[in-house]
């Protein structure tokens, strides 16, 4: 029963199984149907559900049959009244073909007008198009045209503007065309072509004012010349407008162009052409020089961005320029033309430096030129000391020196300090100092050369006039004195003091615009005369003492002129205030060293006077011829010797001539002539080769003493008080009397007293003198030994020799 229920439930599974595919195979696309048919196959009851498919199919057809069965008649029908309408549509199809083809036929015309309008509406629209396309391609070409004729005409930043509006805006408005894509690829290179031409034209602008800053620098230094020229006639003006005639014109007339609008001038770089002959005024550097191609050259860099570049450029070769034209010829020392043509080149640098910084925003600064001036006043400065250092000429060093000055200015004009230049003339004072102390060297030697060493005769009132003009003599008793007369000194005195003013005045000349102050000047002029006066005129006075051609005369007529000279030297300080305007009593004012520098002459010139008068006297005393071992002579006088008497003939002669000197002058003279022949003399007798000296040549030396005393007891020369020149003879006279009047005995008692009669007597030149005749007694005793009053005599020699080596001793311990 069990086994039975069990078969029963599984059959009724199957079942609803089967039915459920049926209703799946019923309801699902046949797309799908497989894995229904699968899981058909797969199962165990294929046989059943086979039977069912076939039973289900059965039912479909069993219904649709019954559908046809019922809707037969409708079909009928319809098919009947399709054929009827068949008809009927054969019948309409006629008549559209019909009507279709007389459409046709009627259309033809109003189709090919409606082609026409087509294609008039197709070239209206190419018209248009056209039109405007042309709008956008005609500017293009325009401005290409315009851009080409403006690099034909070089007018290159236009041309760069233009560049910039076509690329920036016309282009591509007017599209892709094989022309434009030409156009926008020969831009880069058109700008390249204006870069490099402005940068071509710069560097002929930076040539030529290189070849040119001679003719600017020189206008430049003109123009300031010119304005100091007009200030110190009409009214003071500001130093610093110098040169800056038009600078605030062309400042104004380039501002513009600073601000990178188009620059008004598209002339070639260089030098205008200027005729100078027509202009009341000197033109100014922006006259000269066409700074269009650096304006140019700026606002095109500026463009096309590269402004840096150029500034760096153009800095650059101006420093080259600069280096250039601050190193000096070699020669440029020989001409004060080679210094004026170095100093044109430069100011002319500056000059187009400065119009540069002033019309130009940024190209230079001031800090570029101040630097760029600081390099140049090292190297002018050295270049000046180097080649000032070779001039010997005075007028070139002054001519140098005003160029110098007019250079400072005309710089300090444009605002450039030119302090150091002005210290360096200073220091070039020192050597203007020594370049007019060897030619007044020269100077003074030549007027001493020419000197005739003769007191100057006048004839008439005129020329004691001219003499006068030239030298400040102050004397009235001279004026009293009639025509002819003569001048106490000679041609060298006017001579000297008219140099000595020339001397002062080139010294002010130098001093002239150095912005020095009156006392400055005046202690300038002074200590540069002291120097001449002490240096120079000192050493000419002691080479026209020292020349070996001078005579007693010549050295009388040298004291006589430094004398008068002496005392013009107070002349000489008015003459220094009077043209410094400093009183020579100003508190520090230098003093003139002339006096001591005419005393020092005037000394050394008495000096050579007693050298000259010694050596004179030493060559009469040459002549001398004393018989040293002559007997004594019985009887009669003696008569001096010959040379003396010539001596005491020339010395009377001489000593005339001195009654111009001074006094004193004379005097010392005379006494050291007289010292100087007793000291001679004195000299013969203690000679060492001479060995013997007998009696008789004492006595004739005491004959020429006597000439000698007689002449000074004649008073040669005036102003000797009493027998006071005789004084010179003093110590020969005591020696000869001790001998010739053989008072020994009066001379040992009375040594060392102040009363002795022989006080001047020196125990040494005794024992000398009585050792020399001992020697003549012996040569004598040798021939006549036998004779009493020989051996006796001989003993006596011996004994007073013995009494004075004994008083020597004493006197000695």
């Amino acid at each position: 029963h069990r086994r039975g229920d069990s078969a029963r439930m599984a059959s009724v599974e199957t079942a609803a199984e089967h039915e459920r595919i049926l209703r799946e195979i019923e309801s699902t696309d046949t797309n799908c149907i497989g894995p229904t048919l699968r899981s058909v196959y797969d199962g165990q009851e294929h046989g059943l559900f086979m039977e069912k498919l076939d039973a289900r199919i059965r039912n479909h057809d069993r219904e649709i049959e019954k559908m046809c069965n019922h809707h037969f008649q409708g079909f009928v029908d319809s098919i009947t009244e399709l054929l009827k309408v068949r008809g009927e549509a054969q019948k309409l199809k006629n008549q559209v073909t019909e009507t279709n083809r007389r459409l046709q036929d009627d259309g033809k015309d109003l189709m090919s007008s409606m082609e026409e309008l087509k294609q008039c509406r197709v070239q209206q629209r190419n018209i248009a198009t056209t039109i405007d396309k042309l709008t956008h391609c005609l500017p293009v070409l325009e401005m290409y045209s315009r851009l080409q004729e403006q690099m034909k005409a070089k007018r290159y930043y236009p041309a760069l503007c233009t560049l910039e509006q076509l690329e920036q805006t016309c282009l591509p408005r007017a599209g892709q065309y094989r022309f434009c894509s030409i156009m926008a690829e020969n831009i880069p290179k058109l700008r390249i072509q204006i870069r490099d031409t402005a940068m071509a034209q710069l560097r002929d602008f930076l040539e030529s004012i290189r070849k040119h800053s001679d003719k600017i620098g020189e206008t430049a230094i003109r123009q300031a010349q010119l304005q100091r020229s007009l200030d110190s006639s009409v009214s003071p003006q500001p130093r610093a407008l110098i040169g800056r005639r038009s600078r605030r014109e062309a400042a104004a007339g380039t501002e513009s162009d600073g601000q990178g609008g188009s620059p008004s001038s598209e002339q070639d770089s260089g030098i205008l052409d200027v005729d100078e002959e027509e202009e009341e005024e000197v033109p100014g550097a922006q006259d000269l020089v066409d700074f269009s191609p650096v304006y140019r050259c700026l606002h095109i860099y500026t463009v096309l961005g590269l402004r840096d570049v150029f500034e760096n450029y153009y800095r650059k070769q101006r420093r080259k320029q600069a280096r250039l034209v601050l190193q000096p010829h070699s020669n440029m020392h020989e001409t004060l033309e080679g210094y004026r043509r170095y100093f044109n080149q430069i100011v002319g640098f500056f000059v187009v430096e400065d119009h540069v910084l002033h019309t130009t925003q940024g190209l230079v600064n001031r800090a570029y030129v101040e630097e760029l001036w600081e390099l140049a006043l090292s190297k002018i400065i050295a270049a000046l000391r180097t080649h000032s250092s070779y001039c010997d000429d005075p007028d070139l060093v002054l001519d140098l020196k005003n160029l110098i000055v007019l250079f400072a200015d005309t710089l300090q004009g444009y605002g450039f300090p030119v302090s150091q230049l002005f210290d360096m003339l200073l220091e070039m004072r020192e050597q203007y100092g020594e370049i007019l102390l060897k030619r007044w060297n020269i100077t003074f030697r030549q007027v001493l050369d020419q000197d005739n060493y003769s007191p100057i005769p006048v004839s008439t009132e005129d020329e004691f006039r001219h003499y006068t003009s030239q030298f400040p003599l102050q004397d009235p008793e001279l004026e009293k004195l009639p025509f002819p007369k003569k001048l106490p000194f000679s041609e060298f005195v006017p001579k000297v003091y008219c140099q000595l003013k020339e001397f002062i005045y080139a010294c002010l000349k130098y001093s002239e615009d150095l912005h020095l102050s009156s006392t400055e000047v005046d202690d300038m002029i002074r200590k540069s005369t002291n120097l001449l006066l002490t240096r120079t005129l000192s050493h000419c006075l002691q080479y026209g003492i020292k020349k070996k051609n001078v005579g007693l005369a010549e050295l009388v007529q040298v004291i006589i002129n430094t004398t008068h000279l002496e005392q013009s030297c107070h002349f000489l300080e008015e003459f220094i205030s009077n043209i410094t305007n400093i009183p020579p009593d100003t508190v520090n004012a230098t003093k003139l060293y002339g006096t001591s520098t005419f005393k020092d002459a005037r000394h050394a010139a008495e000096a050579e006077i007693y050298t000259s008068l010694n050596a004179k006297i030493d060559q009469f005393l040459q002549l001398a011829d004393y018989d040293w071992m002559a007997a004594v002579q019985g009887g009669g006088a003696l008569t001096a010797s010959d040379y003396l008497i010539d001596l005491i003939a020339f010395l009377k002669s001489t000593f005339s001539v001195f009654t111009n000197l001074p006094g004193k002058v004379a005097q010392t003279a005379c006494m050291s002539a007289c010292k100087h022949i007793s000291t001679s003399l004195m000299q013969l007798l203690l000679d060492p080769e001479l060995r013997q000296i007998s009696m008789g040549a004492l006595q004739q030396l005491n004959a020429d003493v006597q000439e000698c005393e007689g002449f000074a007891r004649a008073g040669p020369v005036a102003g000797f008080q009493g027998d006071t020149l005789l004084l010179a003879f003093s110590d020969l006279r005591q020696l000869l009397d001790l001998f010739t009047q053989w008072d020994w005995s009066t001379y040992l008692a009375d040594y060392g007293k102040p009363t002795c009669k022989y006080l001047r007597v020196n125990p040494h030149t005794a024992l000398a003198l009585l050792e020399k005749m001992r020697e003549t007694s012996r040569k004598n005793n040798v021939f006549a030994q036998f004779r009493k009053t020989d051996r006796d005599r001989q003993k006596l020699i011996d004994t007073v020799i013995k009494q004075l080596r004994n008083l020597i001793t004493q006197h000695h311990a």
